[in-house]
């Protein structure tokens, strides 16, 4: 689990305006939300770009009030002496897929992800719940026409879907943890989501859910694409604490109970720079 104000989840995964943009005017905002940065780019649309930003700035700060374990009266603090099966029954509906997802993640995982990983009366969302929002923002899209745009929050990213077809993909890189540049560039398709643990800035701040430790296993940052902001967010953490070898087995073992039909790929960066990869391996330069 990562420890820090609200949810920890500093990912550094860029949001670069590459070769795909083209000529189109780019319309980008942000503000601070959650303990880091939320922005919203528009590409192509600007009309919409106002109508985009101002659905996440609400949504975002509905979940922040509601998951925040740093604030006593938040939904999540009330709950977190339940035990899991009182918190479903009695959470807000709209944030009861955050929960659902986490203790199915800790469940599967031998709580390497572990929402409790403070003890046995605590609760901490905060390794799920950006990616969730970011989830929950993005489901407005087919309601407001074409659009052409990404949603990030403290660089858990996803692309909406467009409804003319006109969509073009969003080059992506993963910041190199040993240098400036990044370690590879992905394209985020239509739908897609991106997102990333690290040891970025604090050091080892991802906690091992089982032990209650500061991982020391190698892994400087694991990154996954999917198409949902709330997984990626979820088993990179898990990942993370999993290493690559241990990591692929239980996404083998484990990956249909957790998502279905999905399919997830991802990322691990060790310590010295070299590079595991889990399923279609889009990510490029690595």
């Amino acid at each position: 689990m990562k420890s820090s104000r609200y949810s920890g989840l500093w990912l550094v995964v860029a949001a670069m305006c590459l070769a795909g943009c083209g000529r189109q005017q780019i319309e980008r905002v942000e503000w601070p939300i959650m303990g880091t940065i939320a922005a919203v780019q528009v590409r192509g649309y600007p009309d919409e770009w106002g109508h985009v930003s101002a659905y996440a700035m609400g949504v975002f700060k509905d979940v922040s009030e509601a998951l925040n374990a740093h604030v006593s009266t938040s939904e999540l603090s009330r709950l977190a002496m339940l035990d899991d099966g009182e918190i479903l029954e009695k959470c807000d509906a709209q944030m009861k897929p955050c929960y659902e997802a986490a203790f199915k993640l800790m469940h599967e995982s031998g709580s390497a992800f572990n929402p409790r990983w403070k003890g046995t009366n605590t609760l901490d969302l905060g390794a799920i719940a950006k990616g969730f929002a970011v989830d929950l923002a993005s489901s407005m899209a087919p309601g407001v026409g074409p659009i052409d745009a990404i949603i990030d929050l403290g660089g858990n990213l996803k692309a909406l879907r467009s409804e003319d077809g006109s969509y073009r993909p969003w080059r992506t890189g993963v910041r190199d943890p040993f240098g400036d540049g990044f370690a590879a560039v992905v394209e985020l398709r239509e739908g897609e989501a991106l997102a990333t643990s690290a040891t970025y800035y604090r050091g080892s701040h991802i906690y091992d859910g089982r032990t209650g430790l500061a991982v020391s296993n190698g892994v400087a940052s694991v990154t996954v694409l999917c198409n949902s902001a709330m997984w990626a967010d979820g088993l990179s953490t898990t990942l993370f604490v999993l290493g690559p070898e241990e990591g692929k087995k239980f996404l083998d073992d484990k990956l249909k109970l957790l998502v279905g039909d999905m399919e997830v790929s991802a990322l691990w960066i060790m310590d010295g720079g070299r590079q595991e990869i889990y399923g279609n391996a889009r990510f490029q330069g690595n």
